[in-house]
């Protein structure tokens, strides 16, 4: 069975989160992923937490399906190594310390020059040029930088996502666009070079935010978990527990006021016609809605909002997700393999004429002898560079 990227050699000199999430989305297609790491412990990542069965999670998650090649690239030697093994790519990917590539001789405009068909890509936290090319960047900071904390949290207090939502748009912004320079090199013949900030990916993704903001307009203001600008929209307390539930639209606001409030007169008041109308008159309508679904049990809540055809959703923690019915339903879990033995994970979207790759998580330097031998490098010309 073929896979999208089937044959392709992914080179990638990556730590933390952006980069090794973009590659793996890259293996998870069927792409050859060589992870280049320091001997003396790898990716910083791997030691964030031993969560995942003595393995740390963050890794687990985005290290799948790669090979685990232990160089040292501050002894000699260890660059012409890699050289040797980026001439026969056809992606490298790396989110080193600004500059740090040029320093070792890989810079992008060099090796582009020896190798024309090679597609670079650079990830970092603001990108070259401007007065913050070389400020450090890490997830938290860069949702400060790019407006997200001002329009997450409760009124009173900002808070960060709960996930590393800055290096997943990195990562998912590189991984597409190293799809659209594959697909240009089909047509030109030659490579190209991408360049991806965790700021500009950010601030593509605050792009709700900003239009509404637009010349100095009042921006959303933060609403804890209520949306900021569509209402009712949000959770409510049942009378043993907690709903979600969104409205879009008017002819939904009459079925949820008939069948799920059981006031029909509050679907025809003028008053609260639009999405304006209802936000507008917040202080009128949340009494009620509160106090109807305040009184029911969750599964009578749902029951009503399913009638009505009004979106609704359970407040889920991770053990929930882990036995989510419509993810087993779909038969959405696979193992894979790791140092750790099997470890579930959720299968990759594909198309129906193949399956993506679902491979091991690599130990660190696990496959360097064998990388090493297949490129023509004798073990002594990389001895000081083993694991």
């Amino acid at each position: 069975m073929s896979r999208p990227l089937d044959g392709l050699l992914v080179v990638s000199l990556e730590q933390a989160i952006a980069a090794p999430y973009c590659t793996r989305l890259l293996a998870d297609q069927g792409a050859r992923v060589i992870k280049v790491e320091r001997p003396d412990g790898g990716d910083f990542a791997r030691a964030y937490d031993t969560r995942a069965r003595g393995l740390a999670s963050h890794f687990v998650w985005t290290n799948r399906s790669k090979e685990s090649l232990a160089l040292d690239l501050k002894e000699e030697g260890a660059v012409s190594i890699l050289r040797r093994i980026i001439a026969r790519a056809d992606i490298l990917v790396q989110n080193l310390a600004p500059g740090a590539a040029g320093r070792l001789g890989l810079g992008h405009a060099e090796l582009r020059r020896h190798h024309p068909r090679l597609i670079t890509c650079s990830i970092s936290g603001y990108g070259s040029g401007g007065p913050y090319e070389h400020s450090k960047a890490y997830d938290l900071l860069i949702q400060a930088e790019a407006g997200f904390l001002s329009v997450t949290g409760s009124e009173d207090h900002m808070a960060k996502a709960g996930i590393s939502i800055a290096d997943i748009a990195a990562g998912v912004t590189a991984y597409h666009s190293i799809l659209a320079a594959l697909l240009n090199r089909m047509k030109t013949g030659t490579g190209d070079h991408i360049e991806v900030s965790m700021l500009e990916a950010m601030a593509e993704w605050m792009g709700y935010p900003m239009y509404y903001a637009m010349d100095g307009a009042t921006p959303p203001q933060r609403s804890g978990p209520n949306h900021a600008t569509i209402y009712p929209y949000g959770p409510y307390a049942t009378a043993d527990g907690t709903v979600f539930l969104g409205l879009q639209n008017d002819r939904e606001w009459l079925s949820f006021s008939k069948l799920v409030l059981q006031r029909e007169e509050l679907g025809s008041d003028p008053r609260f016609a639009g999405n304006s109308g209802r936000a507008g008159h917040r202080d009128i309508l949340e009494p009620v809605i509160a106090g109807v679904l305040g009184s029911l049990p969750t599964s009578e809540a749902i029951r009503r909002l399913e009638q009505a055809g009004i979106a609704t959703a359970r407040v889920n923690d991770m053990a929930a997700l882990w036995n989510h019915p419509q993810l087993a339903a779909r038969q959405r879990w696979q193992d894979f393999g790791s140092p750790a033995g099997p470890l579930p994970g959720l299968r990759p979207v594909t198309g129906e004429a193949w399956e993506p790759r679902f491979d091991p998580v690599p130990a660190v330097g696990e496959h360097t002898a064998g990388i090493l031998a297949e490129f023509g490098i004798a073990a002594d010309n990389a001895k000081d560079n083993s694991p």
